[in-house]
């Protein structure tokens, strides 16, 4: 199953000439969600191939303008292009009244149905559920209410062994049954063992989306383990001072933050524009994490 995030924007605040505000692309099983919606998003998209089409799932962390002042004219867009589907837009809740606000004092009205849902900044919910993936959302420490957002990929059904299955001529009528791990009884009564016959499907990945956050434990249980964690690493650890004042991450941190959880991958963005360029950020949060990388725009990063 496709599980992949594309990078659109990896800035912090305020975009620069080479890096926009904060937006991925999650791919799990061609489904597409866009999460968070920065500045410049739908350029972006066009930029590398992301049809807004695709979209029918939108997660945004919190109403700091880096992470949604894109999404007002993405919508229009959708709008002007004809979209007739349901998008889900999960959000804090305040993020309706700015978006009805917008389309009120532009006569617009969407001809597609928004269907909100509204996050709390204060304790983990499932926001999304389908048979793909179950997402909650991760309470953060940033100075105002902030979500991160868990994707956890639904258990597989166990796989059949083809040349058993056929050797046996099992009835295609049994295969449902063996997947879900029943055994299989011939029509002379003998017992064949569900793990002769069949093998177990993979182990479920994880993405954990960590947005604007400061170093805080609180939260590192649930992102335990993660396939791949994106962390923000807004600061390099000499403008430590900083970052605890402004309730963010630097690359140090984060590098022991996926230390500490156990990912088995990090990346890091949402990069201060103060920042041309990123190796010494890059290479901070290896000193903690070698197997870290940084959230290029335009990057497709395969979780697995």
């Amino acid at each position: 199953m496709k599980f992949e995030v594309t990078i659109l924007g990896s800035s912090s605040a305020t975009p620069i000439f080479n890096r926009n505000p904060t937006s991925q692309v999650l791919n799990i099983n061609e489904r597409l969600y866009l999460i968070d919606c920065g500045e410049g998003t739908q350029q972006q998209m066009l930029r590398f191939d992301i049809k807004a089409s695709r979209i029918d799932h939108i997660v945004i962390s919190h109403l700091h303008g880096d992470h949604y002042l894109g999404l007002v004219g993405l919508l229009s867009s959708m709008h002007l292009n004809g979209r007739k589907k349901p998008l889900k837009l999960v959000c804090p809740e305040p993020l309706k009244e700015i978006i009805e606000l917008q389309l009120k004092y532009s006569d617009t009205e969407l001809q597609f149905p928004v269907e909100y849902v509204f996050t709390n900044a204060r304790q983990s919910e499932i926001v999304i559920s389908n048979n793909d993936v179950v997402v909650e959302t991760i309470p953060l420490d940033h100075r105002i209410a902030c979500t991160g957002f868990l994707f956890k990929e639904k258990k597989r059904l166990r796989k059949l062994l083809k040349e058993k299955i056929e050797s046996l001529d099992i009835s295609v009528a049994y295969y449902s049954i063996l997947k879900k791990g029943g055994d299989y009884t011939d029509e002379k009564g003998k017992v064949y063992k569900n793990e002769d016959l069949t093998i177990d499907s993979a182990e479920p990945k994880t993405y954990a989306y960590c947005s604007d956050t400061m170093y805080n434990e609180s939260y590192f249980a649930q992102i335990a383990n993660a396939t791949l964690l994106y962390h923000e690493a807004t600061f390099l650890n000499d403008m430590l001072d900083r970052a605890v004042i402004t309730h963010h991450t630097t690359a140090l941190q984060a590098g022991e933050i996926a230390l500490k959880t156990n990912a088995k991958k990090l990346l890091i963005g949402h990069f201060s524009a103060r920042y041309k360029t990123l190796n010494e950020l890059l290479d901070e949060a290896k000193i903690n994490f070698p197997s870290t990388e940084l959230a290029i725009e335009g990057k497709t990063f395969f979780i697995e």
